[in-house]
């Protein structure tokens, strides 16, 4: 994408000055086809946007095919709710963790959503006709006197205003000690797992009463515990495969052929440690915070504070491509341990192609990696972009050497200011970035003549 990405109409509510907590976005995913995205925010909120078409004179005009990159808001609801537990006198936080979208069987759309403890999956459907004519009711819905009715009719249905219409269809709970980290959809289309610290239950989407424990990690003696479960997903051609991380750094593929209880896994993806560059922040830097299959199943992307890594399933002996995000705050970690940032969370995603890779960084930055190349990008996503048909501009770090002008000083950096969430759409250039309280959607519009001259 780089420097020819531009733009699309951003939702300008979502452009404030000032920031709540409950605003701040913590979860952004593209429905399969990409004509819907939905984002979760703190305040247990969903947000889902339609993709609208673009009429014939804009289609003439940027020579398109009658799909543009707006993104209009579809439908708002309210998720979660704050919640108490109080066999252990806990707050239970209404924050959407994360939210997966199911593959669509009819005219309707469905989703998962989650915060710390409870899955909901949510119906979204739409309607545009209204039943009149009832024989037992009438027009405003009151049950009419038996005694009044003369003659039957046949109800009939009116056209009607559209209407946006979200229900809860199911909500599984009482599933998880610990607080959710993932949700993931399995391609059998009847399945998902959820994980939290130390387990990983598989769920039945008909079944709310009952799940089926796959992963236990937890030891006899929590004193013995020395890691947890950060990311988990399945494979997304073959039902029986899933992987889970570590914050040990290491990913374990488990196949449910082998064994119903995965507690021994398959295939064991670890990176060998350098003894002589260890250090007091080691173990915190090289903890996996998410994990995604590439599209076609063969490679897994994983994301730790410092790197983003390719891993060949075939391979497990080390990451066949690793990728620096900032290796510049290397020499920054013990502040950014001071601070708590050494721990936040960063997302890492595929394009549609499995071609290039995007994660998040600071000072509202986000990278994005060629495979074939190996060249890396940094983008950013602020205020100036929000305008329609504005270009991203690169930016680099300044870190010693020659300083080019633009340049960021490390020290300048705004911690405060980060990405740790995105998504790409499944078949085009288009991406979704959350920074805070505002979502920006940005779409690759390369024509054919910049194409020759590149």
């Amino acid at each position: 994408m780089g420097e020819d990405a531009e733009s699309s109409k951003i939702n300008h509510s979502f452009l404030r000055d000032y920031v709540t907590e409950a605003d701040v976005i913590s979860t952004v995913e593209f429905n399969h086809t990409g004509d819907l995205l939905a984002t979760g925010d703190k305040g247990g909120r969903v947000v889902i946007f339609q993709r609208e078409t673009e009429s014939q004179g804009e289609v003439e005009e940027v020579g398109d095919t009658g799909e543009s990159g707006e993104y209009n808001v579809y439908s708002t609801f309210q998720s979660h709710e704050p919640d108490f537990d109080y066999l252990k006198s806990l707050e239970i936080e209404e924050k959407i963790n994360k939210i997966r979208w199911l593959p669509r069987q009819n005219a309707a759309h469905f989703l998962l959503s989650t915060n710390d403890k409870t899955i909901k999956l949510w119906k979204v459907s739409e309607r545009d006709k209204r039943p009149e004519g009832y024989n037992l009711k009438d027009e405003e819905g009151r049950i009419k006197d038996i005694s009044t009715v003369t003659s039957l009719q046949v109800p009939v249905l009116k056209p009607t205003d559209l209407m946006v219409e979200v229900r809860p269809r199911r909500v599984f709970s009482n599933g998880h000690t610990y607080h959710v980290n993932s949700i993931s959809v399995n391609s059998d289309g009847e399945t998902y797992l959820s994980a939290d610290d130390l387990r990983i239950n598989m769920w039945h989407l008909g079944i709310t009463d009952r799940s089926f424990n796959i992963v236990d990690i937890k030891p006899a003696n929590m004193e013995e515990l020395t890691e947890v479960i950060t990311a988990a997903e399945f494979h997304p051609h073959h039902c029986h495969l899933l992987v889970y991380s570590s914050s040990k750094g290491t990913l374990r593929l488990c196949d449910m052929r082998a064994s119903a209880l995965c507690d021994h896994h398959t295939k064991l993806f670890e990176e060998p440690e350098d003894p002589g560059s260890r250090s007091f922040f080691s173990e915190i830097v090289s903890s996996v915070s998410d994990v995604k299959f590439s599209h076609n199943g063969r490679y897994l992307l994983t994301r730790d504070y410092l790197t983003a890594k390719v891993w060949d399933l075939h391979m497990e002996k080390g990451p066949v491509e690793t990728y620096q995000v900032h290796e510049y705050l290397r020499s920054k970690l013990c502040s950014l341990y001071e601070n708590d940032c050494i721990f936040d969370k960063f997302e890492c995603v595929w394009n549609s192609t499995d071609s290039v890779i995007m994660t998040g960084a600071y000072n509202s930055f986000f990278r994005m990696f060629d495979r074939e190349t190996g060249r890396g990008v940094t983008l950013e996503a602020w205020r100036e972009t929000s305008k329609p048909r504005a270009v991203l501009r690169t930016r680099r770090v300044y870190n010693g050497g020659k300083r080019r002008r633009g340049d960021v000083g490390v020290d300048s950096l705004d911690f405060t200011k980060k990405i740790l969430h995105m998504a790409w759409h499944p078949e085009e250039n288009i991406i979704a970035i959350a920074a805070t309280n505002n979502l920006y959607i940005f779409q690759d519009r390369v024509n054919t003549e910049s194409q020759g001259q590149d």
